[in-house]
């Protein structure tokens, strides 16, 4: 019987184990994309004019207003956005997870769109629709009043403005984390509250709200530091208005005369800033205080809305129509009509600015071929490192391989506008002269990326048992065959939601790629930027179109893709 199993099994004595020189490849790799553009930035903010080491740049960073005010607006405008965010998401999430409204999986659809939409553009659609002298909303009201045209009821450059923008694209993060919280609270607990006379509302406020006020505060400190970290929308709203935030300050000092120096010393709070945000986000998400223990929660308890139905069904539609309804009717409104206060009628309908952008603007080829050739080169090889990254993690497979799953995550901690600091030190010189080429928007866009990839697979491999892969082991694969042959192929569903998911974080990113690019490696997002300093808000809105399409595109690929037997990918939902 023995020598029959012998004949019947190829066992592969000597194959040749590649985890080892994998873990030593992908620690370099992820190490060179962490550390390097930070020990740079470390570097320039103590070195003097001169070229010797100095404190001069810190010095200058608390003793010069110029320097101090942006980080004090900028905290007070995170702070606000946070708790704008919450006051908008915690109700949307519970009337769309917990109560009998119409249309919840609309609504939920309409959230995607907004987490979909890129910040910046938003932030420019709000411009079409409020700006003071322009506006579409202030348009109406004077024509509705007979004022004269320097009257107006909006201005969104203001403080207030930018609060309420950046608020429109930080609720979805508040939204998905209460939503996803409710939909655990066990129903236990609020049908003993209504066994004990508690009412609806009492039963909110008690029970429910509590149980999900981890997740409520959680996803308030990511929109706050989405606020924070963010640079498109500040630079579009903030700078006409006449301030500063710390983001927009750090890239104004790229301009000429350039002082790297004391751009990389403002970057560095702005780091511990982060850190210090994410370590909180992640003591809250961790604590154990508030979960529940006891049998089945069973499915999740239905609240009647009653004669309250049609003013939840009007507050949804506010939520929904300044979030994403308004501002893509403005989008598509000013893409086809000459100017932004014209209406749209048929004697006013143009194909003007779609002919400009797509066949008489130069540089929209260029721009286009570069946002998708680095989408998919950092999609591809993001989603391969991640799931390299993320088996030898899961498996414990090679001694230290926890360090890998420290470096993956490190770069949620950097903000863009840091790393596009860190990038530009790092490979603007020899001997690695990188600057004004893709290849440095590439490691960009691949460290910033590479902690939602790395986290989307991790947790696909937890569902996956490694019994397939032991059983594989036995027959001789190494560890590397096992995954290629047998691990691989029952994850395409999440690999391929992973490469989705990275390709359009890849296409809207602004913040670092701002500093990066030159006038040969222009992305659409910095176009778009570009376009907006001339004032030329029709061709922005055909090329932001064009981006939204492109991104929608892929989310329906990406939920429509038969993998697995038929099952379809719901992670971007």
């Amino acid at each position: 019987m023995t020598v029959a199993i012998e004949r019947t099994l190829p066992v592969r004595r000597f194959a040749f184990d590649w985890s080892k020189p994998v873990f030593i490849s992908l620690v370099l790799v992820l190490g060179g994309l962490v550390l390097l553009p930070l020990f740079w930035l470390a570097y320039y903010s103590v070195l003097a004019k001169d070229g010797s080491l100095s404190l001069e740049n810190f010095r200058a960073l608390v003793t010069d207003p110029t320097l101090r005010k942006p980080y004090a607006i900028a905290m007070g405008m995170a702070l606000a956005t946070g708790a704008l965010s919450c006051l908008i998401a915690t109700p949307l999430a519970w009337l769309t997870a917990r109560t009998d409204l119409p249309g919840r999986g609309v609504v939920r659809a309409f959230v995607t769109a907004s987490f979909v939409t890129p910040p910046f553009l938003g932030a420019i659609a709000w411009e079409i629709l409020a700006a003071p002298n322009s506006g579409i909303l202030n348009e109406i009201y004077r024509w509705a009043f007979g004022l004269e045209q320097y009257e107006y009821l909006f201005d969104i450059y203001t403080f207030e403005g930018l609060v309420f923008a950046l608020s429109c694209y930080t609720f979805p993060y508040v939204f998905t984390l209460v939503a996803n919280a409710l939909d655990r609270v066990p129903t236990d607990l609020e049908e003993a509250s209504a066994m004990l006379g508690g009412g609806v509302w009492t039963t909110l406020r008690k029970v429910t709200l509590p149980l999900v006020l981890p997740a409520m505060l959680a996803g308030g400190l990511v929109a706050i530091l989405q606020a924070l970290t963010m640079f498109g929308t500040p630079a579009i709203l903030a700078l006409p208005a006449g301030f500063h935030v710390i983001t927009t300050k750090i890239w104004s000092l790229f301009q000429y005369p350039p002082k790297p120096g004391l751009a990389a010393a403002s970057a560095l709070p702005l780091l511990l800033i982060t850190v210090f945000l994410i370590w909180a986000q992640a003591k809250i998400i961790g604590r154990r205080g508030y979960t529940t223990v006891g049998g089945k929660s069973g499915a999740a308890r239905i609240t009647p809305l009653g004669r309250y139905r049609w003013a939840a069904v009007a507050f949804v539609t506010v939520v929904l129509s300044i979030t994403v309804i308004m501002p893509y009717l403005a989008l598509l409104k000013t893409a086809v009509t000459r100017t932004v206060s014209e209406p749209l009628t048929w004697s006013s309908f143009t194909l003007h600015h779609v002919n400009f952008v797509l066949f008489e603007f130069s540089a929209t080829r260029l721009a286009l071929q570069n946002t998708l050739v680095l989408g998919v080169m950092t999609a591809t090889a993001g989603t391969a490192i991640a799931l390299l990254v993320s088996y030898l993690v899961a498996r414990r497979s090679v001694a230290g391989a926890s360090l890998l799953g420290y470096l993956a995550t490190a770069p949620v901690a950097i903000p863009g506008i840091v790393l596009g600091v860190g990038l530009f030190l790092s490979y603007s010189s020899p001997p690695f002269m990188l600057y004004g080429t893709i290849w440095i928007l590439f490691i960009a866009f691949l460290t910033i990326e590479m902690p939602a990839g790395y986290q989307q697979l991790s947790s696909a491999f937890k569902s996956i048992h490694p019994e397939l892969e032991e059983a594989s082991r036995i027959l001789g694969a190494t560890r590397m065959m096992a995954l290629r042959q047998i691990t691989a192929p029952l994850l395409r569903t999440s690999v391929v939601a992973t490469w989705c998911f990275v390709f359009i974080g890849t296409i809207r990113e602004l913040s670092a790629t701002i500093l990066l690019t030159t006038a040969e490696t222009k992305l659409v997002s910095v176009i778009i930027y570009d376009l907006n300093e001339s004032g030329d808000l029709g061709a922005i809105s055909v090329l932001g179109l064009l981006l939204l399409g492109v991104s929608f595109a892929i989310v329906l690929l990406a939920n429509r893709l038969p993998v697995l037997g038929g099952r379809r990918i719901t992670a971007l939902r």
